[in-house]
């Protein structure tokens, strides 16, 4: 081991992914990369590209939008191989030797939806015992199935909306009967693959033929399909930060999603391509509502048992309650999404938000716990 990493911990930024979200990890860790303290953490970029191949970062990656181009990692970079045991590092090019990188104190998993934040390389840095940024598996798990999320959810005594699962074998083989319970729910729904985020695959359908195509359009993304009924309230979400030693996670000051333009509601490009969406933080909610709003976000990270950073999104009706919606095991990470946005109002910036992260896993012992 160097005397560098003797006194700077080494940190890996693994980003990209196979799944559809994979430019979204590269643009939130574009903005890891610039807040990181490279003074106080050796840090090694690596790059999981569509194809699954792991790879050191070049200097030339793109970590943003360009016009309607989203970034993807660069395959041509030096591949990568992480073995089992004691969480080293080994690069290599075609035709030549493996070079040792050395020990990496923890991983910084910048990545979202299958494959990625679902708890799928949660377990493959648990079964090397390196430690990691973020939710353990379970909580991993549960918090990409929506599905299964809302039941932990609701069992926990949290308030969540009516909602139809469309498993595969269903709409193959009993699709009348799938048709039927989702028509009692009530129109209009939201359509959503069970297993992906940023809003990617979701649509609205106002009756059966529209509902048709949206199953088939969330299909493409997952064969497992939630169908919600639609809520009438304001998108209000508030991000909970796991505290270091004992005491209970604390959640930010809520803030409240605007969506502009001709969107019907927060999908993709509200989010990352255009200028169709603002937050109002703090939310402008009533003071016992905030507290309470606050309250469930951090019941909703125990629930779960989730680790690091979460967010929790709620709807907030005109009648006054307070309905989750969901949770973000790892949220987006830009610099100007929404969990670091509230953060940011609550007093904690972008770059001490990552160091807080950073030292919570290193904090953290390996395996069960």
């Amino acid at each position: 081991m160097s005397e560098q990493h003797e006194t700077r911990p080494r940190v890996a930024i693994v980003f990209g992914g196979r799944n559809s979200e994979h430019a979204v990890s590269i643009l939130g860790a574009g903005s890891v990369l610039g807040a990181i303290d490279r003074s106080k953490y050796e840090v090694i970029p690596i790059g999981i590209a569509q194809d699954g191949r792991w790879v050191l970062a070049s200097g030339d990656q793109r970590y943003a939008i360009e016009g309607d181009e989203l970034p993807s990692v660069d395959v041509q970079g030096t591949g990568l191989a992480l073995p089992s045991g004691d969480g080293s590092l080994v690069a290599y090019d075609a035709g030549s030797i493996p070079v040792e990188l050395g020990q990496v104190d923890v991983v910084f998993p910048v990545m979202h939806g299958p494959f990625a934040e679902d708890g799928t390389i949660q377990g493959l840095l648990e079964m090397a015992g390196v430690r990691y940024v973020g939710s353990g598996v379970l909580a991993s798990a549960v918090g990409m199935d929506k599905a299964y999320m809302k039941m932990v959810l609701a069992a926990s005594g949290l308030p969540v909306g009516p909602y139809v699962v469309i498993r595969d074998r269903d709409w193959r083989t009993d699709r009348d009967r799938v048709l039927k319970e989702v028509q009692e729910l009530g129109w209009p729904v939201f359509v959503k693959p069970a297993r992906a985020g940023s809003s990617q695959g979701i649509s609205k359908a106002h009756d059966l033929e529209e509902l048709e195509a949206a199953v088939g359009f969330a299909r493409e993304h997952d064969p497992k399909v939630l169908v919600e009924a639609a809520i009438a309230g304001r998108e209000i979400e508030c991000a909970v930060l796991e505290s270091l030693g004992d005491e209970a996670a604390r959640a930010s000051v809520p803030g409240e999603v605007l969506v502009h333009g001709d969107h019907e509601f927060f999908d993709f490009e509200a989010k990352y391509i255009g200028d169709d969406m603002s937050l109002s933080v703090p939310a402008d909610i009533p003071a016992d509502v905030t507290e309470n709003l606050r309250a469930m976000a951090v019941r909703a990270f125990e629930a779960l048992g989730c680790e690091g950073l979460s967010r929790v999104d709620f709807f907030y009706t005109a009648d006054g309650r307070l309905i989750l919606n969901e949770i973000n095991t790892m949220p987006g990470f830009t610099a100007m999404s929404v969990a670091p946005q509230l953060w940011g109002a609550t007093g904690l910036s972008y770059a001490e938000l990552v160091e807080r992260l950073i030292q919570l896993a290193l904090h953290r012992s390996p395996g069960l716990r």
